[in-house]
C-alpha cells in the first residue's frame, strides 16, 4: 500500500486537525494570515515577521484597473455563473509585468547575495558597492533588474517607504532588503536615471527577509491580490464596467486582412 504523508492537515469523522492541531481551537486564536505563513513555512512567525507578512498583503491587494481586474471583470461579465472563473482569470494574469515581480525580485536579490557571502558587517558603503556591482553585471548582460522602475509611480512607489519602516520597526529589516535599498541609491549613477523601487519589488524583499521560502513569494502575492479581486468583482455586479469595455474594443476594432 502506497503512503502519502502530509503535516499540512487531516480529518476523520469527528475531528479536523490542521499543522497538528485542532481546527477549532486555531480559529479562535490564529488569524488568516499567521496560518497562511505557518502552511507555508511549517512554524509559526515571530510578532515582527506576521506584522511585515500583513503589510506585504495589504500592499498587494489592489492596484485598480490593472489587466488582472480587467480581465476578471471581463470574464465575470461573459460568465456570470462562475465566480471562480473570473477570479482565476484574474489570477493568471500574476506574472513577470504584474505581481509575479514579487517572486522575481526576490530571487534576484538570493542570486546576488548568494555571490556575497557573508554580509553581517556590511556598512551602508559596503551594500552600495554590492549594487553597483550588481547592477553593472546586469546591465552588461542586457538583463532587466526586477523591482526597479514603475509605469506610474516614476517619482516613488508610496508603499515601498512604508514596508522599509515596519521592517526596520520590527527588526526584520534583512539583507534583501538592504540590498534592495541600495539598489535604489546607486541605480541614477549606474544605469543613469532614476528608476524608484516598486512596491511588488520590497514586497519580495521584505517576504524574503520574513523567512517566506522564495518559490512561494509569487503565491502570496496571488492570495493578496485575491482578496482585491472579490472585491474588484463585487463592484463590478453593483456598477459594471466591462459591457462598455467589450463595447468598446468592439466598435473600435480595425479588421486588416492579411495579404495571403
Amino acid at each position: 500500500m502506497n503512503d502519502y504523508p502530509t503535516g499540512i492537515g487531516t480529518s476523520d469523522l469527528h475531528t479536523i486537525q490542521v499543522l497538528g492541531h485542532e481546527l477549532p481551537e486555531l480559529m479562535r486564536d490564529v488569524g488568516f494570515a499567521e496560518l497562511a505563513y505557518w502552511l507555508a513555512t511549517k512554524r509559526r512567525p515571530t510578532p515582527g515577521q506576521l506584522r511585515v507578512f500583513e503589510a506585504v498583503l495589504v500592499s498587494l491587494a489592489d492596484h485598480g484597473f490593472t489587466p488582472t481586474a480587467i480581465a476578471a471583470r471581463l470574464t465575470l461579465y461573459s460568465a456570470p455563473d462562475a465566480l471562480q472563473g473570473a477570479i482565476a482569470a484574474g489570477l493568471l494574469g500574476g506574472g513577470s509585468r504584474f505581481l509575479g515581480v514579487t517572486e522575481d525580485t526576490g530571487r534576484y536579490l538570493h542570486d546576488v547575495l548568494a555571490e556575497l557571502g557573508d554580509t553581517d558587517a556590511y556598512t551602508e558603503d559596503d551594500w552600495n558597492e554590492a549594487a553597483r556591482s550588481a547592477l553593472a553585471s546586469a546591465r552588461a548582460a542586457r538583463r532587466i533588474v526586477p523591482g526597479l522602475g514603475h509605469p506610474n509611480h516614476k517619482e516613488g512607489d508610496p508603499r515601498t517607504p512604508v514596508i522599509f519602516a515596519i521592517a526596520e520597526e520590527e527588526g526584520v529589516l534583512g539583507p534583501h532588503l538592504k540590498l534592495f535599498a541600495a539598489l535604489g541609491r546607486v541605480a541614477p549613477e549606474v544605469l543613469g536615471r532614476a528608476l524608484p523601487l516598486n512596491g511588488a519589488g520590497v514586497a519580495g524583499a521584505a517576504l524574503a527577509d520574513a523567512g517566506l521560502p522564495l518559490p512561494m513569494l509569487r503565491g502570496f502575492a496571488l492570495l493578496a491580490r485575491t482578496a482585491g479581486l472579490i472585491g474588484q468583482l463585487a463592484e463590478e455586479l453593483e456598477n459594471p464596467i466591462a459591457p462598455a469595455v467589450y463595447e468598446e474594443v468592439d466598435r473600435h476594432a480595425r479588421y486588416t486582412p492579411p495579404e495571403n
